[in-house]
């Protein structure tokens, strides 16, 4: 299959998926938008060349703290991922990546790979921003409290944030 097929198959795949997506910055990199639990929503970078696919995802920033836990968790993970892998960029920034042969590349797989980046961002989302970011959250969380503003975006970690004398958890309306 030549990298024109694979972007004509990617793409017919997107369009018929209802998913959110869009071109991306080179001609054969495309862009899709995966709604998410955890993490609300995941963009992933999809570059179809010649002989592969190659997927990109970003998970989190660079770790402010317990880098050696962050990458220990993530790598252990690593080892159920089919086709996929955490990686960090020379910033520290975590991705999920990875590269497949074009010719193994059909509407189904597209849908399983698809599914499990979100997996891989999703599901361990919340608990690398508390391994990782655990000290600003709380500064944070103490911040909106001090001020009295909202903590509709801190209510999942409510848990290990709150203190004594914070206000009640927010209900929708």
């Amino acid at each position: 299959m030549s990298g024109a097929d694979l972007l004509a198959l990617v793409r017919g795949v997107l369009e018929e998926s209802g998913l959110e997506w869009e071109q991306g910055a080179r001609d054969d990199e495309l862009v899709v938008s995966l709604p998410g639990e955890k993490k609300l929503r995941t963009v992933v970078s999809l570059v179809c060349g010649e002989s592969a696919l190659s997927v990109s995802a970003f998970v989190i920033r660079n770790p402010d703290e317990n880098h050696g836990e962050v990458y220990r968790f993530l790598l252990s993970r690593n080892l159920r991922l089919p086709g996929l892998a955490y990686a960090v960029d020379r910033s520290g920034d975590v991705f999920v990546t990875g590269r497949v042969p074009a010719a193994g590349v059909d509407a189904g797989y597209l849908d399983q790979l698809l599914g499990v980046v979100l997996s891989a961002v999703d599901e361990p989302f919340n608990e690398l921003l508390v391994m990782g970011f655990l000290t600003s959250m709380r500064k944070e969380w103490e911040w909106r409290v001090s001020r009295g503003e909202s903590l509709r975006n801190l209510e999942a970690f409510r848990h290990i944030l709150e203190r004594p004398g914070d206000p009640p958890r927010e209900t929708s309306s």
